[in-house]
This record gives structure tokens, C-alpha cells and sequence, in this order.
């Protein structure tokens, strides 16, 4: 599959989690409408977008589970929280309960909300390794209290690639009156997703990671109940419309003036390579790479896995807990020496190697990286053993 892509030929890639990789027939199709585009601008943006961007959303609302006109394309999914957060209404005092394996955008976003409002933002530990989902649930509800207003918390970390128990969090959540905000950046394309099926209140999700769309293709999904409070984060042309579109939920959303949405408009494009290309199976063949491979990668640097290893906590990436004191340094040293792209994240106090695998990946990719960390053992003090 690696031809299929335009990724450097010299870089082993081990980082599809950070900013994904565009396969060659969806990226010319993301050209072919920029083309289009500067064609005839003004043709295109106001007798063609709108049409574009229907069929858009009706092949992405079969993919995710949900109505077409309870979501917005955004460019990523801090855009998303951004949003909803600019329209939450929360006291002094009150709390939004999270976890401490949040997203560090995300984290930074409810700390600025905070800031500015009073409210408290509830990092609840999720120790490590983790035994059981019994036993994460059971964590991450000790911080709920009489305060606590929304929950929020990531579908899949990205520092710690674990798979949080949604649909239980978020059943939970309604019983108990709460607001549900699901991160689910990682989602779409490497798990199913049936937003219905999870009922959150509020869900952002990426397509330019797993799902191999151009960069800058994201979505939010709100529940009708809240889509006539949630303002628009860009007041423009969709604000007291004098030609009012199906709701005004999408006339404020997606009227911002002058931008370019033709990484949106390549979902169809996106939809059916992934479904000629059987990429279902793809994602199940590589977390079994996944899975095959992480202990021996926590034998070589002497630690634990995080988690047990099957497909409850993981998908198609594993964070191995490594020991350095110089995590810039070993990063550079892989990627400049060993041509290696793989990111080293630090998480409370604690760093980890995140390898991901996705259809252009292999085993002898890993094997590759196995090689580097030994030589490195070997030659440097970049690694604690």
C-alpha cells in the first residue's frame, strides 16, 4: 500500500496518530477541486459549494452514525471544543470532570474557559497500567460530584493511545443530567464509530487522520437539544441570514466568509477508498501488529505495558513507557540519524513511545525501529534501562 501514498520513501513512518497521510487518489481529488476552485471562483463558492458540501456531509453521516444536519465540517477538532466552549454558560464553582490523558490543546482550551469563568477543570487520574475498564470507570466517576456540570474526555488518548469506555461514560453521564463533549480525534477510520449508537451530546472527530482525508478535515456533531444555543465561534454572512439554509444551527456554523473547503469536499472520495480498498480489514491486520509487538519493545526498555494488550484498550497505536531524560534529543536522534518519524510524548511525569501502524506499515517497520533503540542503548545515555 505504501506506493499508494505520498509519503518519503526514506523515512520509516511511525506517526500516522499526529497528522495521518493522505493516500495519491484522494490528495488529486482534493487538487482536482482546488482547480475547480480558482477556475471560476465566484461560480464555484456561490452556485456549487453548497451542493458539494451536501453530498459531503450525506457520505460522511452513513460513515459516523448520525443525521447530516447535526454536524458541521471544522478544520480540526480543537476548533470543535473551541466552539462549544465559547457558548457554555457555567458558574463559579462549577465543574467540567475529565481525565488526566486529555489531549494538551484540549487541556489548554478548558483552563482558558476557566480562567475566564470560574468553573473547575477536574483532570481525574486514570492510573496506569490499567487492570480493567471496571477499574478505569471506576476512577474516572470518584471525581464526580455535586459541582460537576459536563463531562469531557478523549474516545482514544492520543499521548497514551488508550480506548476509553464511552458508550459507558456517556450513559452514565444522562442518567446523572450531565453534558457529554466526546474528543474522538482518533476515531473515524481506525474503530467503528455509530454516533447514535453512543448518544454523546456533543462528538468531534477527525477525517485527515485514520481516515486518510487532506489535512484540515474535521467534524462536530451536536445534539439537536443544544444546537440552537451553541453560537458561532465566526459570526459572518450565516448570522440573521436574509436567505435562512434548513436550520440556523448550519447557517452559523458553516457561512464564515471566504475560506477553502475543499479538503471537506473530498469525502465521498475519502469514503470510497477506504471501502475499495477493504481498509476494515487493513485496520484489524495492523492491530494485530500492534498487539504482536508491544512487549517485546517493553522487554527492550526494561518497562510495563499500560495496558492489557488486546483490542478493549487498544487499536492501531501502543504508547511504550520509556525512561529518558532528554525526550527532545532521542526524538531528533531517531528521526536524523535512523530516519525514523516517530513522536516521544510526555504525560505526567512520564514519557512514551507511540508507534502507529496503518495500511502502509509492516512489521519490518517496527523491526526497523526494534534495531534503532538497541544501537541507541548501546551508544548513548538517551535511554535509561
Amino acid at each position: 500500500m505504501k506506493s499508494q501514498f505520498l509519503l518519503d520513501n526514506n523515512i520509516t513512518f511511525l506517526n500516522h496518530g499526529s497528522f495521518g497521510a493522505c493516500p495519491k487518489p484522494i490528495f488529486e481529488e482534493y487538487q482536482r477541486f482546488q482547480l475547480e476552485l480558482e477556475n471560476e471562483p465566484v461560480y464555484f463558492i456561490q452556485k456549487k459549494m453548497a451542493g458539494y458540501l451536501k453530498t459531503a456531509k450525506e457520505s460522511l453521516a452513513k460513515y459516523i452514525g448520525c443525521d447530516a444536519n447535526d454536524f458541521f465540517f471544522t478544520p480540526n477538532p480543537t476548533f470543535a471544543i473551541n466552539t462549544i466552549m465559547r457558548s457554555l454558560h457555567l458558574n463559579a464553582g462549577d465543574e467540567i470532570l475529565t481525565t488526566n490523558h486529555e489531549y494538551g490543546a484540549m487541556d489548554r482550551t478548558w483552563n482558558f474557559y476557566c480562567k475566564k469563568s470560574g468553573a473547575k477543570y477536574i483532570r481525574q487520574n486514570i492510573s496506569l497500567p490499567l487492570v480493567s475498564k471496571e477499574k478505569m470507570l471506576e476512577e474516572f466517576w470518584s471525581g464526580y460530584t455535586s459541582k460537576t456540570k459536563i463531562i469531557f474526555l478523549n474516545q482514544i488518548s492520543s499521548c497514551t493511545a488508550l480506548i476509553f469506555p464511552i458508550k459507558e461514560i456517556c450513559d452514565k453521564a444522562r442518567e446523572l443530567g450531565l453534558i457529554t463533549i466526546i474528543d474522538g480525534a482518533h476515531v473515524p477510520g481506525q474503530m467503528d464509530l455509530d454516533i447514535t449508537e453512543l448518544n454523546p451530546d456533543f462528538y468531534t472527530g477527525t477525517l485527515h487522520k485514520w481516515m486518510l482525508a487532506p489535512k484540515g478535515s474535521s467534524f462536530l456533531y451536536v445534539k439537536q437539544r443544544f444546537q440552537e444555543m451553541l453560537d458561532p465561534l465566526i459570526v459572518g454572512w450565516g448570522y440573521e441570514s436574509l436567505t435562512s439554509g434548513e436550520s440556523q444551527f448550519l447557517d452559523y456554523q458553516e457561512y464564515q466568509g471566504t475560506r477553502e473547503i475543499s479538503a471537506f469536499l473530498c469525502t465521498p472520495k475519502v469514503i470510497d477508498f477506504l471501502e475499495e480498498n477493504n481498509w476494515k480489514t487493513k485496520a484489524k491486520e495492523c492491530r494485530q501488529i500492534v498487539f504482536d509487538n508491544y512487549q517485546r519493545f517493553c522487554d527492550l526498555l526494561g518497562t510495563q505495558p499500560i495496558c492489557p494488550i488486546t483490542d478493549e484498550f487498544l487499536g492501531q497505536m501502543a504508547s511504550i513507557p520509556i525512561k529518558t531524560s532528554n525526550p527532545v534529543g532521542l526524538k531528533d536522534l531517531l528521526f536524523n540519524t535512523y530516519k525514523i518519524e516517530i513522536p516521544v510524548m510526555p504525560l505526567n511525569g512520564t514519557y512514551f513511545l507511540r508507534y502507529s501502524i496503518n495500511g502502509y506499515n509492516s512489521k519490518e517497520d517496527l523491526d526497523i525501529l526494534y534495531k534503532a533503540l538497541q544501537d541507541i542503548i548501546k551508544t548513548t545515555d538517551l535511554i535509561e534501562l
